[in-house]
C-alpha cells in the first residue's frame, strides 16, 4: 500500500481516528475541507474484499439511488487501484443496539418513535424496488438529532423482475433471518424484511432477541417453529403487532403498506407514517447552488449542470454537505483550507476556487461528539493492527511529534489550518494573529476571530512557547514554534512582522490518521524543497533538544478523561479510578479476554478455539462531569452484538460496579 491510496481522499478530507471496524473495512472520522462538516469515511481494501467486491458495488449503487431522511447519506465515492473510499453521513449517536443495551429495553412510547422511522425507511426502500435483507439494530445509527439512519446496503437486492420476484440467496444475520431463508426456500425480499423488522421491534421492547441460542442450528429451529416468549410487560397491542410480523408463513405476514397506518404505530399520532423522501435528488437547493456558483466563480447554470450529473465526486459531496449544513441551521459558506495543495481545486469539475475565510465559515459549535463511543481518544483503535504504511509513517514522523498539534475533530472549536507540523509563512499573510486552538478545545468555547495576540489564553499555565527563527535562502521568512513546559504562564509576542507563528502544543497521543494527513501535506510541499528543508529540520531538532527541559511532563494518560454522560457509559459507585481499572483487568484475566492497556483504556479481544479473533471492544475508565462519579465507557469494535452484550454485562457485574 502506498501513500497514493490515501492521497486522493486527503485532497478533500482530513482523516482522524478509527470509529468502526468490519470484516474487510474500517470507518474513520473525517472532516470535509471546504465545508468543515464531519463525515464518516468507510475504507475498503479491494484485495482483502476478494469475492465480496461485487457487494460493495451493489451497496454504492443502492445508496446512489436512495435519498431519504432515515437513510444514511452517501456523499462521495473515491476509488484507487487498491482501495475504495465511501464518504458517508456522520452519525455521532452510534448504533441503535448500544442505545438498547444502555437502557435494558425501551418504553413502548420511545420504541414507537424509533419504529415509525424504521417503517418509513423500509417503505421507501421497497418503493424503490430494493429489499435490504440485513435489518438489525447494529445497522441503524442515531444522528445528532436523535433520529435513526439506516446503513449497510451490502446485502440488498433489487430484483429485475420487481420486488415480487423470488430470491434464493440466504444472507443476513441468523437471529434476524426469516423462516423461508432458514429453510433454503425461494423468498420475496420485502416479506423477509418484515420478519427482520419484527425481530428488531421485539429487541426494542424486550432488550433481548426472540430467537436466541449459542448454537446457530438451535436458533434456526426456533425460527422455523416461530415460538417466542411474551414478557409480562408487553402490552396487548404490542403483542398483537409482533404476532402479525413474526408469522412463519410469509403470506400471512403483515405488509409495509398496512404497517404505515397500523393502530400500534398510530397511538399518539394523528397521521400515518410518512415514507416519502424529504430530500429528493431531483430538487436542488437554490442557496447551496448560489454559494457554489459564487465560490467557484462559475455561472449558476454550469453549477446546476455539474451537480445534476450526480457523479458522487467532490462537487456532489460539497453540495450535499452544504445542504446538510442548511438543514441544521448553519451558515452555508465554503472555506479554503490552508496549505492543502489540491484541496481548493475541484478537479472533477474543472473548477478553481479562491475565497477568503471569514468567521461565518466556521461550523456550528453546539453539538457534542459521541462517535461510536468517544471521538476524543484518537489512538485507541491502533493497538492491535495497522497497515505497514501507517506504521512506517508513524515511525518516520515520531521525532516530529513534539511540535505537532494533535488536531482532533471537536465541535467546540475548529482551526483554519489543516494539521501540519510546521508552517511556512508568506508575505500574503503579514501581521496575521496567532490562533489558540488548544485553548478553544480545552475550554469548550466556540472558535472566534480575532484570536488573542498571545498564544495561550488567560489561565493556561502548562506550556511556554519559544520562538526559534531560522534563516535560509529559500526560507527567509520561516519561523518555528516549539513547546516546552514551565510552571508560570508565558506571554510571548511576535517580533517579526513577516512571520506567522502557529502554536502547536504536544497533545496526549500520536495518531496514525494525523500522520497520514501530515504525510499528504509533506508530499505536496516537500518535493521542491526536500534538501533545504531536510537540513533545516535537522538543525531545528538539535536546537529543540538543547533547549527542551528534561523534566518529564505529566501525560494525559496518567489520569482518566472527563466525559459527559452518554448511553455507552456505565456509572459506578467507586470513587477511585485506579481501583476500578485494576478490578476490570483482574476480571478480564479470569475470563481469558486478551487486552492491551493504554492509560485508562483497555482494548480487548476474544479468540475462537482456532485462534481467530471473534470479538474486539474497548473499556475505558473515565470520570463523568455531572454527576462527578467514575464510569466505564464501552464500545464494540467487531463481533456479534448480542454476544458482546452478554460478555460485557458479565464483566461489569463481576466488577460489582
Amino acid at each position: 500500500m502506498a501513500l497514493g491510496d490515501y492521497e486522493e481522499v486527503l485532497k478533500y478530507y482530513e482523516l482522524h481516528e478509527t470509529i468502526g471496524t468490519g470484516g474487510f473495512a474500517k470507518v474513520k472520522l473525517g472532516r470535509h475541507r471546504l465545508t468543515g462538516e464531519k463525515v464518516a469515511i468507510k475504507i475498503m481494501d479491494k484485495l482483502a474484499l476478494g469475492d465480496d467486491l461485487p457487494r460493495v458495488k451493489i451497496e454504492i449503487d443502492a445508496m446512489k439511488n436512495l435519498s431519504h431522511q432515515h437513510i444514511c447519506r452517501l456523499y462521495h465515492v473515491i476509488e484507487t487501484s487498491k482501495k475504495i473510499f465511501m464518504v458517508l453521513e456522520y452519525c455521532p449517536g452510534g448504533e441503535l443496539f448500544d442505545y438498547i443495551i444502555s437502557k435494558d429495553r425501551l418504553s413502548e412510547e420511545e420504541a414507537r418513535v424509533f419504529f415509525r422511522q424504521i417503517v418509513s425507511a423500509i417503505a421507501y426502500v421497497h418503493s424503490r424496488g430494493y429489499a435490504h435483507r440485513d435489518l438489525k439494530p447494529e445497522n441503524l445509527l442515531i444522528d445528532k438529532e436523535h433520529n435513526l439512519k439506516l446503513i449497510d446496503f451490502g446485502l440488498c437486492a433489487k430484483p429485475k423482475g420487481g420486488l415480487d420476484y423470488h430470491l434464493n440467496t440466504c444472507c443476513g444475520s441468523p437471529a434476524y433471518a426469516a423462516p423461508e431463508l432458514v429453510q433454503g426456500k425461494a423468498y420475496i425480499g420485502s416479506e423477509a424484511d418484515i420478519w427482520s423488522m419484527g425481530v428488531l421491534l421485539y429487541a426494542l421492547l424486550c432488550g433481548f432477541l426472540p430467537f436466541d441460542d449459542d448454537n446457530v442450528v438451535t436458533v434456526y429451529r426456533k425460527i422455523m417453529r416461530g415460538k417466542y416468549s411474551i414478557p409480562k410487560w408487553l402490552s396487548p397491542s404490542s403483542t398483537l403487532l409482533l404476532h402479525q410480523m413474526l408469522q412463519v408463513d410469509p403470506k400471512k405476514r403483515i405488509t409495509v403498506k398496512h404497517l404505515l397506518s397500523h393502530p400500534w404505530l398510530m397511538q399518539g399520532y394523528s397521521d400515518a407514517v410518512q415514507w416519502q423522501s424529504k430530500y429528493p435528488l431531483r430538487h436542488l437547493d437554490e442557496d447551496c447552488v448560489t454559494e457554489l456558483s459564487v465560490f467557484h466563480r462559475q455561472s449558476r447554470e454550469s453549477i446546476l449542470e455539474l451537480i445534476s450529473e450526480w457523479k458522487y465526486d467532490q462537487m456532489s459531496a460539497t453540495y450535499l454537505l452544504l445542504q446538510a449544513k442548511k438543514a441544521h441551521g448553519k451558515c452555508i459558506r465554503l472555506r479554503v483550507p490552508c496549505l492543502t495543495g489540491h484541496a481548493s481545486t475541484t478537479r472533477s469539475a474543472g473548477l478553481e476556487s479562491e475565497k477568503a475565510v471569514t468567521c461565518e465559515d466556521m461550523p456550528d459549535c453546539s453539538e457534542m461528539p459521541h462517535a461510536f463511543g468517544s471521538m476524543e481518544f484518537s489512538d485507541a483503535a491502533l493497538l492491535f493492527e495497522e497497515s505497514p504504511l501507517e506504521e512506517f509513517i508513524l515511525n518516520t514522523h515520531r521525532t516530529k511529534q513534539h511540535s505537532k498539534h494533535d488536531s482532533q475533530v471537536d465541535d467546540t472549536g475548529f482551526t483554519v489550518s489543516t494539521p501540519v507540523t510546521r508552517k511556512v509563512a508568506s508575505k500574503k499573510h503579514e501581521n496575521k494573529e496567532n490562533i489558540d486552538t488548544e485553548s478553544a478545545l480545552r475550554n469548550e468555547m466556540p472558535f472566534t476571530f480575532p484570536a488573542p495576540k498571545t498564544p495561550f489564553a488567560k489561565g493556561q499555565t502548562e506550556m511556554q512557547v519559544e520562538t526559534i527563527p531560522f534563516r535560509a535562502p529559500a526560507f527567509n521568512e520561516t519561523q518555528f514554534t516549539t513547546v516546552t513546559p514551565i510552571k508560570k504562564p508565558a506571554n510571548p509576542t511576535n517580533t517579526d512582522e513577516s512571520t506567522v507563528a502557529e502554536v502547536l502544543p504536544e497533545r496526549r497521543g500520536h495518531s496514525v490518521e494525523l500522520d497520514l494527513n501530515l504525510a499528504y501535506m509533506d508530499s505536496s510541499q516537500k518535493k521542491r524543497k526536500a534538501k533545504i528543508f531536510g537540513s533545516l529540520e535537522r538543525g531545528l531538532d538539535k536546537v529543540i533538544t538543547m533547549l527542551t527541559p528534561r523534566k518529564k511532563k505529566r501525560s494525559a494518560r496518567d489520569r482518566p478523561r472527563k466525559l459527559k454522560a452518554h448511553y455507552n457509559v456505565t456509572t459506578t459507585e467507586l470513587l477511585n479510578p485506579d481501583q476500578l481499572l485494576n478490578d476490570i483487568i483482574a476480571v478480564l484475566s479470569k475470563k481469558h479476554v486478551e487486552y492491551v492497556r493504554k492509560g485508562y483504556t483497555l482494548k480487548c479481544q476474544t479468540r475462537s478455539d482456532f485462534g481467530k479473533v471473534t470479538m474486539e471492544f474497548e473499556l475505558e475508565v473515565c470520570k463523568l462531569r455531572k454527576p462527578e462519579v467514575v464510569g466505564i465507557r464501552r464500545q464494540r469494535l467487531k463481533g456479534d452484538a448480542w454476544v458482546y452484550k452478554r460478555l460485557v454485562e458479565d464483566i461489569l457485574s463481576s466488577c460489582q460496579v
